[in-house]
């Protein structure tokens, strides 16, 4: 299977690198960003024979079956529109779009094409949720509360490699967008009542840096979300399992009780590298003709979830 990637960033490493994991598929092009050099020095670390100028190009190859999107949020649904009207599966990191009419666009998009359009819903993917999800859906947990700090230092536009950006990161529509759909997935159900708060915005970058988030669904579980641009310590999401039986941390692909012993999670899927597994289920569905864990379908409701909980920051 040959497939693309459009933006080079943090991200985009994180998906070659996994990739290069995965036998069958084969990276045929990149693009993204205007700095030819690394580009090219990109290409040649991971065998990849073209360096194109834009998307439109990538979308050219006749031999390409489907892209992954990995560049600034606000052209997310754009470039995944613009993806299938040309034939070719998509997956676009998170989130699919910052407002839900292009969400939504882009869900109608996929169910007329018949076309695999994943969103890289990650948490879906991490060992230690799936551990989670598997022991709240055979009942053997009930989950009470899931507490999440999702912490940053960016006073400046840098990404999450330290270096200068050209567009804007934003709390709610990316990082907030992590734990809203996780948090309905684990529950398997709809916040029924949600409340945001936001601090000042930047003066220089427009955007708030500072976001408290409340959710609750109808079962009577919460989800209480802190987020910070301006925190100084450990960078990242932390979650915080409060269940019935049990209190579990989960750090990415890391998974600890409560008192911070750690819980072996090597048997729940075939890697412990969460962007990897989000991949082989991208890949998969392809090969399967099947509709992917992470649909843009099925992680439709988290997007509209972000929409109320916008209304309430107004």
């Amino acid at each position: 299977m040959k497939v693309g990637i459009a933006g080079i960033g943090a991200f985009g490493l994180k998906h070659l690198e996994a990739i290069s994991r995965i036998d069958g598929v084969e990276v045929a092009c990149i693009t993204g960003g205007s700095n030819t050099t690394r580009l090219e020095a990109i290409a040649q670390r991971f065998n990849i024979p073209k360096v194109l100028p834009s998307l439109e190009a990538c979308l050219a190859l006749p031999e390409l079956e489907a892209m992954i999107l990995c560049g600034p949020t606000q052209v997310h649904a754009a470039q995944a529109l613009a993806c299938l009207q040309a034939g070719k599966h998509v997956q676009v990191e998170i989130p699919i779009a910052d407002n839900l009419a292009d969400a939504r666009a882009l869900v109608a998009k996929q169910q007329v094409t018949g076309l695999v359009a994943m969103a890289g819903h990650t948490r879906r993917y991490n060992p230690s949720h799936q551990w989670l999800h598997q022991r709240i859906q055979n009942g053997k947990l009930v989950l009470q509360q899931l507490d999440v700090q999702t912490y940053f230092f960016r006073r400046t536009n840098v990404n999450a490699e330290g270096q200068p950006r050209s567009w804007t990161d934003h709390l709610l529509w990316h990082h907030a967008c992590h734990t809203v759909d996780l948090f309905q997935y684990q529950t398997g159900q709809v916040a029924q009542q949600v409340n945001g708060l936001q601090g000042p915005l930047h003066p220089k970058l427009g955007i708030a840096m500072d976001m408290s988030i409340q959710m609750k669904v109808a079962s009577g579980a919460l989800c209480t979300l802190s987020l910070s641009f301006n925190n100084q310590g450990p960078q990242g999401s932390f979650f915080r399992y409060i269940c019935d039986n049990g209190t579990y941390i989960a750090r990415y692909d890391e998974l600890l009780d409560g008192e911070g012993n750690a819980i072996d999670v090597s048997d729940i899927d075939v890697s412990l590298n969460g962007i990897e597994l989000q991949d082989r289920e991208f890949f998969a569905a392809i090969q399967e003709g099947r509709e992917p864990r992470s649909s843009v379908a099925r992680v439709f409701a988290a997007y509209e979830t972000l929409d109320r909980i916008e209304k309430t920051l107004k």
